[in-house]
């Protein structure tokens, strides 16, 4: 099964190495596969480690436990770092999940970025972030883990800057990249500090190890590791880059909030959960950022005028409910929501690349009445926002369903979590925030899928374009993501802590369609505007997503921005000016000095005499 693995995870490599260096000459090769060479080079490798990623899937459903495998071992002269992989449940079933993202992105993207020239280059970056995502997954060591993560922020920089001659979109990737980075320095020490007090990097290992360690350590590690979590998931604070991504080409912003980069926070919190159960004070930090997260970011989406940010703060808040899952000991719950969130969320970024190429922009309000012209599109996306909003038989309510009904146990049971084998959950104060949280996003997830639902689909059209479902690839791409999202939540079933329960899915469903009636009423009151205007007042706080950017930009941006002027200023006023000053300092003493020097014979023997006739003097007066 190791080989499986390692072979699902290397193709896309070859794929994006390719792609760099031959993929224009391909073009002229394969005259006749559609998009050229490099499309055939994208496509293929991943398709391939799809089939070896189901395969692996298979072999770990019907004979669970983990298998591990090491290529090398580094002897670093103190901790040693194995070189490895480790395929299990976990692993196997979030590869299968994003080798299916990877290979429909690839597909749309053939169409979706037709006549683009740098297509080439933006086929490989795409292979190469599959090909890391797949081995932060399938990592049996803590550091190579960590260059999977590193070069998944690589690759989003240059996927979300694709376009960088548009200034809006280098600065989108100037801003992802830093932001990130900011967390990967934390999550960097927390691996190594880890590393260090388990006396492996192998992650199996230092999960076994946490309950031994002294409590500051493992507690300083798994904040650490949250702040690298924050970062690649987008949570608060560090979830800014995440709405201004979606500059990048449509197909990037599926790839990164379904399957890659976002993903791999969650998963590495599962991956390493031994580490957070055995420190409790990160437990409760983790809920906490859940709720903000997922609360506001919920309300941002539902203000928001761009499409691409209604999902993009919609991606921020399903994070969280992941994350609000890890809080309260449902690891179960929380995985099973990231492989629904993956499915539900790809669907609906490539639906909505399919409404943007139709309509020719990004704003709610250039949509309306699409339904009737775009009947794939619709309906599609019409499940996918279903699954977001938690409506049954659609598979986000299988999993948020389970999340609500974990952290309601955990809340009414003084922070006992739902399954009795759980390694661990928040306290009780945090465990009712969750909940509380839980059901506030219940409420206003359902307003936002709805008012987008109704403004894209509903009404009268308000733009003068013509209204005609895209391509084939793309529109046949999209339903066929429609099928999981439909249909995932049921695979679910054979596990009890999935199953439905009565009490929290009457509570769901009573709060979704609270809050999709009201949203509904507000737009049927005058379908011709947006429904985000009852709003009042709250509106552009919401819009603005609290003022979080503007807050940065007044205590750390401009400050630092100021002192960079200063330091310029410093440095023209007084270090180039000390410069200057030295250098004419210097030539003024050497125009002095070279005036007894002018080349003049007559001048060297005046001098010549006068010095002579000077010392004749001073041995007469002195002797």
């Amino acid at each position: 099964m190791i080989w499986l693995a390692s072979t699902a995870a290397l193709l896309p490599f070859l794929a994006a190495f390719a792609g760099m260096l031959s993929g224009p000459s391909l073009t002229r090769v394969l005259r006749g596969v559609p998009g050229g060479g490099p499309a055939a080079i994208a496509c293929a490798p991943v398709a391939m480690s799809l089939v070896l990623s189901a395969i692996a899937a298979f072999a770990a459903w019907r004979d669970p436990g983990a298998r591990t495998g090491v290529l090398t071992l580094v002897d670093t002269g103190s901790v040693p770092i194995r070189v490895g992989l480790q395929v299990d449940g976990l692993s196997a079933v979030v590869a299968l999940m994003v080798c299916c993202v990877a290979l429909a992105v690839q597909a749309y993207s053939v169409a979706y970025m037709r006549g683009d020239r740098r297509y080439s280059s933006y086929a490989a970056f795409i292979s190469l972030f599959t090909s890391a995502m797949l081995l932060v997954v399938y990592a049996g060591d803590l550091l190579l883990l960590y260059v999977g993560w590193e070069v998944m922020g690589i690759c989003s920089y240059f996927l979300i800057g694709h376009h960088w001659e548009d200034r809006a979109n280098s600065r989108a990737a100037v801003k992802a990249f830093l932001v990130t980075r900011l967390g990967d320095a934390g999550f960097l020490v927390g691996v190594i500090v880890l590393g260090v007090g388990a006396g492996t990097f192998e992650i199996s290992a230092v999960a076994a190890a946490a309950p031994d360690l002294p409590g500051p350590t493992v507690t300083a590690a798994a904040l650490l590791l949250l702040a690298g979590v924050a970062g690649k998931s987008a949570q608060f604070p560090l979830h800014t880059w995440l709405p201004d991504a979606m500059a990048g080409p449509t197909p990037i912003s599926a790839l990164i909030h379904a399957a890659t980069m976002v993903a791999a926070g969650v998963y590495v919190v599962a991956r390493v959960y031994g580490v957070f159960a055995a420190a409790p004070a990160a437990l409760a930090v983790l809920g906490v950022v859940a709720v903000v997260s997922m609360v506001g970011a919920a309300c941002a989406a539902l203000a928001q005028d761009d499409l691409k940010r209604v999902l993009a703060y919609s991606t921020i808040s399903q994070l969280a409910v992941m994350a609000a899952g890890l809080a309260v000991g449902a690891e179960s719950a929380a995985v099973f929501h990231l492989l629904t969130h993956g499915a539900f969320k790809a669907l609906l970024f490539l639906a909505a690349g399919c409404v943007i190429v139709t309509a020719g922009s990004n704003m709610l309000a250039d949509y309306g009445g699409l339904r009737r012209g775009m009947p794939i599109t619709f309906w599609s996306m019409t499940a996918g926002l279903a699954a977001l909003a938690g409506v049954p038989p659609f598979s986000g309510w299988f999993s948020k369903d389970s999340v609500i009904e974990a952290a309601q146990h955990s809340a009414l049971h003084g922070g006992e979590p739902l399954v009795p084998s759980a390694l661990a959950s928040a306290s009780p104060a945090v465990a009712w925030l969750v909940y509380l949280g839980l059901l506030a996003t219940v409420v206003l997830t359902a307003a936002y899928a709805m008012r987008t639902w109704l403004m894209t689909f509903f009404g009268e059209q308000r733009g003068s374009y013509e209204v005609r479902d895209p391509s084939r690839i793309m529109t046949w791409t999209v339903a066929a993501l429609a099928v999981p999202a439909a249909i995932l939540g049921f695979f679910g079933l054979g596990a009890p802590e999935l199953r439905p329960h009565l009490g929290a899915s009457l509570a769901g469903v009573l709060l979704a369609a609270a809050g999709a009636g009201a949203a509904f009423l507000v737009w049927n009151r005058d379908p011709a505007l947006d429904p985000a205007r009852a709003l009042g007042p709250a509106r552009p706080v919401f819009a603005r997503a609290f003022f979080v950017d503007e807050l940065y930009a007044a205590a750390i941006v401009r400050p630092v921005v100021a002192l960079a002027q200063y330091v310029v200023t410093f440095d023209r006023t007084r270090v180039d000016a000390a410069v200057v000053w030295t250098g004419r300092g210097s030539r003024r003493l050497a125009e002095l000095l070279r005036v007894p020097q002018n080349g003049n014979p007559q001048a060297y023997l005046t001098g010549l005499l006068a010095g002579v006739a000077a010392i004749a003097a001073g041995v007469v007066i002195f002797l």
